[in-house]
């Protein structure tokens, strides 16, 4: 039985992430783990604001928290009644430390983590993706599910292959744990960056044969020109719901802030679940 770790904000409860944990989990027969990360500091109100504006700060402050209380037992609450609606074995975590440090902790214990794009754990405003999922992303010891805002059951899995281990590292991975997923259609998407119109997918023979084994109802596409340009256009055309399967998140701290990974501009540019693992 695998572990799945789906991730929440108890101030928001994402339905979508609900929504695609109790699909994943079902399919694969596993256990769900639902994640609360209400940290000790993370508030729904302003304190400097309260502190500054309010007369007796105090009494406002006791009432403010016992309303984010009940909000955050309201969203655990949310979650159990859907797993035992749906029939799903889990367990509740919530984790009153630092969000991040929390999560890439328990990630060394589980299979996969399901999380919204938009989740950042803050009351700052940020771009898509977080500094909150950046960091998670780049750190964290098992794959991780990033899911659109809006629930769709995805009918095709795209695998991006361009050659390299971290590539291929995270196919595999996708279909250790989602072996029993092999009616799906599955498309390996690769792009020659090249000026060599006749150039070939890396290492096709073989891949060839690993996909034969594992997505037996896979296809090959090969595209020419800027990788991002072009897997974008391709990801985007068709009116099939696609999951993304793709490799390499793992940068230094500096380039994750100057530098966008494919990754990033897939989050920014699409509402389609990505399958993200680095080697």
């Amino acid at each position: 039985m695998k572990n799945f770790l789906a991730v929440f904000d108890g101030y928001q409860l994402s339905k979508s992430t609900l929504e695609y944990a109790l699909l994943i989990t079902e399919k694969c027969n596993g256990h769900l783990t639902g994640v609360f990360l209400d940290a000790f500091f993370y508030h729904n109100y302003n304190l400097s604001r309260v502190l500054k504006t309010v007369s007796d700060p105090d009494t406002v402050l006791k009432e403010l928290n016992e309303r984010e209380q009940l909000q955050r037992d309201g969203a655990v609450y949310e979650f159990q009644s859907a797993c035992e609606y749906a029939g799903v074995s889990y367990t509740i975590h919530r984790d009153t430390s630092l969000a991040l440090l929390e999560l890439q902790y328990e990630s060394m214990f589980a299979d996969l983590i399901i999380i919204n794009e938009w989740e950042k754990f803050s009351r700052s405003e940020d771009e898509r993706p977080s500094g909150f999922l950046k960091e998670l992303l780049a750190e964290v010891q098992c794959p991780v599910l990033v899911i659109p805002d809006h629930f769709k059951d995805f009918e095709q899995i795209v695998l991006l292959y361009d050659g390299s281990p971290s590539s291929l590292y995270a196919i595999k991975l996708f279909s250790y744990l989602f072996e029993n997923w092999a009616a799906l259609t599955v498309e390996v998407l690769s792009v020659n960056e090249t000026a060599n119109d006749a150039a070939v997918i890396p290492g096709e023979g073989l891949m060839k044969d690993f996909t034969d084994i594992h997505f037996p109802r896979s296809s090959f596409t090969l595209l020419n020109g800027k990788a991002a340009e072009q897997i974008l256009a391709y990801l985007t055309a068709g009116s099939e719901n696609k999951l993304v399967v793709l490799g390499a998140y793992r940068r230094t701290a500096l380039s994750r802030w100057f530098k966008h990974s494919l990754a990033d501009t897939l989050m920014q540019e699409l509402d389609l679940p990505l399958f993200i693992a680095h080697h």
